[in-house]
């Protein structure tokens, strides 16, 4: 009786392991950009006391009317504060947003991410309602003088979802639920309506982190 529960016992043992292992291993594997993997770092700007992240969507309406206001904003303060752009591609309501994103991280692993993301929010209204806006990312890197044969490799590229999927991940984990999401010294805001009103904030964490 004895070593017939040893047995059972043993069998317990090794089933349950197996089941560990297995839920390990598949949890481990790389799927579809997982939290382990590097989020992006595009950051322009010195002072790393005040920072300034974006999360967009480069389909988003909302943040094609912001990004003026944001390129004033990082002339303005390019000495005192460091402006970062973060993936958050809203894709159950923007078709070709995944695709932008895509467009932009294949473009900054040939060192023009700056541009590119330039490109698709000055000429949004061309591309986001196109049934393929690929034919458009591939004329913005050639004007870029980008290697096409890499870019759209690039762009079909695991790694470069892996990117997009950790910007995601961790725009969500700021309490991020539509686009633009800004957050300044780790304090997701409220959109600011103007300019002026967006300068008023910048000001008071430039005040704040110089006390």
């Amino acid at each position: 009786m004895d070593k017939r529960f040893l047995l059972i016992l043993a069998a317990l043992v090794l089933i349950i392991g197996g089941i560990f292992f297995f839920t390990k291993a598949k949890t481990s594997a790389p799927g579809q950009g997982g939290t382990n993997k590097a989020a992006s770092s595009h950051a322009q700007g010195d002072n790393k006391k005040v920072v300034l992240v974006e999360y967009g969507d480069y389909q988003c309406p909302a943040c094609g009317q912001f990004y003026p206001i944001v390129k004033q904003l990082q002339a303005k303060y390019a000495n005192d504060i460091t402006f970062r752009f973060a993936n958050f591609p809203l894709i159950q309501i923007h078709k070709n947003a995944m695709v932008g994103a895509r467009a932009a991280e294949a473009a900054a692993l040939q060192g023009k991410f700056w541009e590119m993301h330039d490109l698709l929010y000055e000429n949004q209204n061309t591309w986001s309602a196109s049934s393929d806006p690929n034919p458009y990312f591939v004329q913005y890197a050639s004007s870029l003088g980008l290697d096409i044969t890499k870019f759209k490799q690039d762009m079909a590229s695991q790694a470069v979802l892996n990117t997009i999927n950790a910007d995601t991940s961790e725009a969500q984990a700021t309490g991020a639920t539509g686009t633009p999401t800004f957050v300044l010294n780790g304090k997701k805001i409220e959109n600011p309506s103007t300019y002026e009103a967006f300068s008023a904030l910048i000001d008071q964490a430039i005040k704040d982190a110089n006390k």
